[in-house]
């Protein structure tokens, strides 16, 4: 198939890389982009495989910046072959798998074996992140310069960011000569001291500790500043703040080299989803309260931040949205809200929750597919996202109108960790396209995963 001669016919093609939207017929062969034509064809080119598409919508495949295929080391909750079928469903056709793996992701080795064992068992492309510093203890950096050569889009130690701040400043030095992005993890620890959720009258409600949203200003406040002095590179993961974002938009107006990102349930869910009833607020705590598939870092902020961070998304202080899909075994999640893991399972919902904001117009579909692919492109600094010429024939065709309900029973994931399970959702992937071969269909799945 990735061989073969295939036009996708008559649907509303979206290349915000290229300015493009108009209903259209996208050429495939050989694996990549032939043409983006100006019309639809009268009639299919002959030898072609013919895909119609009227009434859908055709993108480049998604990327997302920011995945955790938890492989190796935690393959009980995920691997690469598992993950990236997830990401196959969800649109995404690049996934940048972050380095919290045993053993991390800090040396030349332990790339080469990721994307060596993704070359042969991923659904779609698998990029690497290398760690900050040896063994993600936030001490001594990793051979930056070595994962740079083995093929890292960037650095980071994820969820345990570089406290020391003479550290920072040596890892975003390095930046101003390899180009790729320090992605520290938002939050001053000393602030949270064992809290599990949002600072707020949910969090006293339930008598669960906060974490306060200075933690995540904090830190990213220091690391604007390190930026500004070494010339470094900076890309924030995770924005669930307003005073995040405005400390990214003050940087941004300062000419600095920072981006950043937020995930879809910092977009569409805030802490009363911790109650357990889908963002309802009861009258007395019910037993569905202390839903652990809500814990996560950064946690579900209040409804004033949820409604900060879509607006930054939307005038472009946010660069993408990035999923953060956080996979878990059961074991993890079933248990007391204080033991439970951080993480919501993310891929095969992102889509479908973030297109949220365009049924609401606080986002149009063009920007929000752009999130999803020019401008991720663009931070990856590779020719990806797009329907080019000569470009990798990653292609997903949605319906951005079609209602489906969330059955985490049906993830292909190994994970079933989402607060969204039973929830209706608008918007869904019909078909992704991998290098010119079909990597998921919808209408080819069982009844009940469609």
């Amino acid at each position: 198939m990735a061989n073969s001669k295939r036009v996708i016919r008559g649907g509303r093609v979206i290349d915000p890389g290229q300015g493009i939207d108009r209903v259209a017929d996208v050429l495939i062969s050989g694996g990549k982009v032939v043409e983006v034509t100006e019309a639809p064809l009268d009639a299919a080119p002959e030898g072609h495989d013919v895909t119609d598409a009227s009434g859908l919508v055709v993108a480049p495949g998604f990327i997302d910046l920011h995945t955790h295929l938890r492989d190796p080391g935690h393959e009980w909750k995920e691997t690469i072959e598992s993950g990236t079928q997830a990401a196959a469903r969800g649109g995404f056709t690049t996934v940048c798998a972050m380095p919290n793996t045993d053993p991390c992701q800090d040396s030349a080795a332990v790339i080469e074996d990721v994307l060596r064992r993704a070359a042969s068992d991923a659904a779609v492309r698998v990029l690497a992140i290398g760690a900050i510093t040896k063994g993600r203890r936030g001490k001594a950096l990793a051979p930056m310069g070595e994962l740079a050569d083995a093929g890292v889009i960037g650095f980071s130690d994820d969820g345990d960011p570089v406290s020391d701040a003479n550290v920072m400043r040596q890892a975003l030095s390095y930046t101003t000569a390899l180009g790729l992005p320090i992605i520290n993890h938002a939050e001053d620890h000393s602030l949270v001291r064992g809290g599990v959720m949002n600072e707020g009258p949910v969090a006293t409600r339930l008598g669960l500790p906060p974490v306060p949203a200075s933690a995540e200003a904090v830190m990213i406040a220091r690391d604007i500043e390190l930026a500004a002095l070494t010339g470094g590179r900076l890309h924030v993961p995770h924005v669930s703040t307003a005073a995040g974002v405005e400390l990214i938009r003050a940087a941004k107006q300062r000419g600095l080299n920072v981006t950043a990102e937020v995930t879809p349930h910092h977009l569409t869910l805030d802490e009363t989803w911790v109650y357990g009833l889908h963002g309802e607020v009861p009258d007395a705590v019910p037993a569905a309260a202390y839903d652990t598939n809500t814990k996560v870092n950064p946690p579900l902020r209040s409804s004033a931040d949820v409604a900060a961070v879509p607006e930054a998304l939307a005038d472009g202080t946010i660069d993408v949205v990035a999923t953060d899909h956080a996979p878990h075994a059961a074991t993890d999640k079933v248990c007391t809200y204080d033991e439970a893991a951080h993480g919501i399972n993310v891929l095969e919902t992102a889509f479908a929750q973030v297109m949220k904001l365009v049924h609401e117009k606080a986002l149009s579909l063009p920007e929000l597919i752009s999130r999803l692919t020019a401008e991720p492109s663009r931070i990856l600094g590779r020719e990806l996202g797009t329907l080019k010429p000569e470009a990798p024939a990653d292609i997903v065709l949605l319906d951005p109108e079609a209602e489906w309900t969330v059955s985490a029973d049906d993830f292909v994931s190994l994970s079933r960790n989402t607060p969204l399970d039973g929830v209706t959702l608008k918007g869904r992937v019909v078909e992704t396209v991998y290098a010119g071969a079909t990597a998921w269909n919808a209408m080819a799945a069982e009844p009940s995963a469609k």
